[in-house]
């Protein structure tokens, strides 16, 4: 039996690792949403997703249900991390 070579990818094409996801959130016309849910304010962010829930519960992070959808605003996001790196920045030097 014969071995096939893979083909190397072409220099304009990217590879698919599942580690390198981007957000659901980005949408093909290029506008950015207003809210994302959970799962895409966690890999926006970086913040694990209990971290996220503790946030929201402390009401350090701002959400909006809408049904039985848990929103968070591109703009409580901004802020949460614009806090967090002020309060390093203050603590840290």
């Amino acid at each position: 039996m014969k071995r096939r070579e893979a083909k190397p990818p072409a220099s304009d094409e990217q590879l698919a690792l599942p580690f390198d996801r981007r957000p659901n959130a980005t949408r093909s016309n290029g506008a950015e949403p207003l809210a994302v849910r959970i799962p895409d304010a966690v890999r926006m962010t970086g913040i694990g997703r209990s971290k996220l829930y503790e946030l929201i519960a402390s009401g350090d992070l701002e959400t909006i249900k809408i049904g039985r959808c848990t929103l968070v605003t591109v703009d409580a996001l901004k802020a949460l991390l614009a806090k967090a790196r002020a309060d390093t920045c203050k603590g840290g030097r």
